[in-house]
């Protein structure tokens, strides 16, 4: 974690349990910690557009709201970041896990980590609940449809990337903070590896939202197939099954 710059900013001193690795109003004003900031557009356009995308095919929706929860982890941590504020801080981590099969799980964790303010608790409980995940999707593709496999593990390579970056900015930030300080300003950013662990798990998590999908569309007799948008961002297109 990063030890307070003591450089003042809009939203005053942080009062969040948690302080990251990416020195404090540097590039902003305005924004705590810019990069750690901005790096969550990831988890908040291209859901959005898959929402609406999802809610136009006449989709299940689940799917929809699937897509809106992780924008909506994707605002909570803009405003975590941006302010560095407890508030902001909690209604983050209030967003993690919104989908119906974990809110009472969620519910639980909320109300522990509001009385013990132990950002440890909040990590091992998301840690859990991604397991659970990754455990389950293993399982559909080893025994159930094993042709899925390739965008299952493309979620989950890019996923544990993030993880790997993520302990590296933890473990290694006064090196990092040290070399950021003989770069140029641009290239020292590529160095934020919390903003990076955003960008991965942003792109994990909305892969396997599209997992999930092609799941779904395969055991409805669908045929789902991964189309790619202007030829970079892969999309779900879902065709039903012709009928004789």
């Amino acid at each position: 974690m990063a030890p307070p710059t003591g450089r003042p900013g809009y939203w005053g001193t942080p009062t969040s349990t948690l302080d990251w690795c990416e020195d404090n109003y540097v590039v902003s004003f305005y924004v705590a910690e810019f990069w750690n900031t901005v790096s969550n557009l990831i988890m908040i356009l291209p859901p959005i557009y898959g929402a609406i995308k999802t809610f136009k095919d006449g989709l299940e929706t689940r799917y929809v709201f699937a897509f809106l929860g992780l924008a909506a982890v994707g605002i909570g941590s803009w405003c975590f970041h941006m302010t560095l504020l407890y508030e902001m801080q909690v209604s983050l981590q209030s967003c993690h896990g919104k989908k119906q099969e974990v809110q009472v799980h969620v519910i639980f964790c909320l109300f522990v980590y509001l009385q013990w303010k132990e950002p440890v608790f909040h990590q091992v409980m998301y840690a859990a609940l991604v397991g659970c995940l990754v455990i389950r999707s293993v399982f559909i593709v080893t025994w159930v449809y094993p042709w899925l496999r390739p965008l299952c593990y493309t979620s989950l390579g890019v996923f544990l990337l993030g993880f790997l970056l993520w302990n590296i900015d933890n473990i290694l930030c006064d090196s990092l903070r040290a070399t950021r300080q003989t770069l140029p300003p641009v290239v020292g950013a590529v160095t934020q590896f919390h903003a990076w662990w955003h960008i991965l798990t942003g792109l994990g998590s909305y892969f396997h939202i599209l997992f999930s999908l092609q799941i779904r569309s395969t055991y409805l007799k669908q045929r789902p197939k991964v189309k790619f948008l202007c030829g970079i961002w892969p999309m779900m297109h879902i065709e039903s099954q012709k009928t004789s």
